[in-house]
């Protein structure tokens, strides 16, 4: 990978010159969906596939970026003496450029420009977090060239503002997060809302994760997440008004339904159902973890996507197809989709000895009901982002 990165690195900005290499993970959500901006309980954790980038500084102000995963693009470049907004023409560089802006909002400036050479591992549009990998990464890379002093919190946090506020997208934190502060075997249970956390173990003895790829491309910014945003939002208007609150994830399930009934809207009542019951399904699936219960957790991840299907319909044929056909699979301890849903990934937990049969059966299945293949990862849960 190193090889392949530094080839293309020097066959398209020259050799010489001290030429550093830099890695940040994607992430897989093993449950907590769509609780993230909702103020309630996530539980990612980082993988070993990711983004990788070879930087070189340069002596003056501009910053010339190349993707090996759109090499029709070219090199596209940025002058950091001029201001930086987002545009069409950036394409895939409004994820790097808007981090350098973003930098910019807190006094960090860039004091030269640099030749950038990205390459993902994360299938483009998955909904594995492709975008938030390379969020994080350019604010390591950044940090680390220049000298900033950033935690890997406030890498996260950026990365969260730079989305939100320069590429137009009303991400939660959670995806920056579980990038920018990963640890190796251990998934990491977050409060939104305070952004405290721990890591817990993930102990999956004799079992493995696999992401079921649905291979329907989706674009953060024109799927319906905005949408359910704003949907949880005018619920929690309506509660408010019934009781002291400031985020949906404060509420359990009985408080809840005992005042859903104030927000009148049926559709609204779903999204903000899935919501606090999400949350809670988050908390009890970490205590099962903890109690090296893992079937009950499978159980809570199944619950999840049933959830996710009929109270907040982000899910749609694709990923509906391939948990249906995961839950059929023998050794299957818990399926469910994850990440913003329409299209994107699923994320199943198999019996080791499993895995084989679990990939032929549900990969048949899928392509007969919807026409074209998915594809498949086994993945293992890595570390934060790092220098090479």
């Amino acid at each position: 990978m190193n090889e392949k990165l530094l080839n293309t690195f020097t066959d398209k900005f020259g050799e010489g010159g001290n030429i550093r290499l830099f890695f940040a993970p994607g992430r897989v959500n093993l449950i907590g969906e769509h609780t993230d901006y909702n103020g309630g309980h996530v539980f990612p954790c980082a993988l070993t596939i990711g983004t990788y980038a070879a930087v070189r500084a340069r002596q003056d102000r501009i910053v010339r970026f190349y993707s090996m995963n759109f090499e029709e693009k070219g090199i596209i470049d940025i002058d950091l003496d001029k201001p930086l907004e987002y545009s069409k023409e950036l394409d895939w560089v409004n994820y790097p450029a808007g981090i350098i802006w973003a930098f910019k909002e807190r006094n960090l400036i860039c004091p030269n420009g640099f030749d950038i050479v990205y390459l993902g591992t994360i299938p483009n549009g998955s909904g594995l977090s492709s975008s938030a990998s390379i969020e994080v990464l350019t604010g390591y890379v950044l940090k680390s060239l220049f000298g900033f002093e950033v935690s890997n919190t406030d890498l996260a946090l950026i990365g969260q503002f730079s989305e939100n506020r320069f590429n137009g997208v009303n991400c939660g934190i959670m995806d920056q997060f579980a990038i920018a502060m990963g640890k190796k075997e251990h998934a990491i249970f977050l409060d939104t809302s305070t952004l405290d956390f721990e890591y817990v173990p993930v102990r999956l003895d004799g079992i493995r994760v696999v992401i079921g790829n649905t291979n329907k491309k989706r674009g953060l910014g024109d799927s319906k997440y905005n949408e359910r945003r704003s949907e949880c939002e005018k619920a929690l208007e309506l509660l408010q008004g019934a009781c002291s609150i400031k985020t949906l994830g404060e509420l359990d399930e009985k408080t809840f339904d005992g005042l859903s009934s104030v927000i009148g809207d049926p559709v609204l009542i779903r999204r903000a159902k899935h919501a606090v019951y999400e949350n809670r399904r988050t908390v009890r699936a970490v205590e099962a973890l903890n109690a090296n219960d893992i079937r009950l957790f499978g159980e809570l991840m199944n619950q999840s996507h049933v959830s996710l299907r009929d109270d907040y319909e982000v899910t749609g044929n694709e990923l509906d197809t391939l948990v249906a056909e995961a839950w059929k699979q023998p050794g299957v301890i818990g399926a469910r989709m994850t990440g913003a849903g329409f299209g994107g990934c699923t994320v199943s937990l198999v019996e080791e000895d499993r895995v084989d049969a679990f990939i032929e059966n549900v990969g048949a299945a899928y392509k007969e009901k919807i026409g074209y293949a998915a594809d498949f990862y086994v993945v293992d849960i890595g570390n934060g982002p790092e220098e090479l």
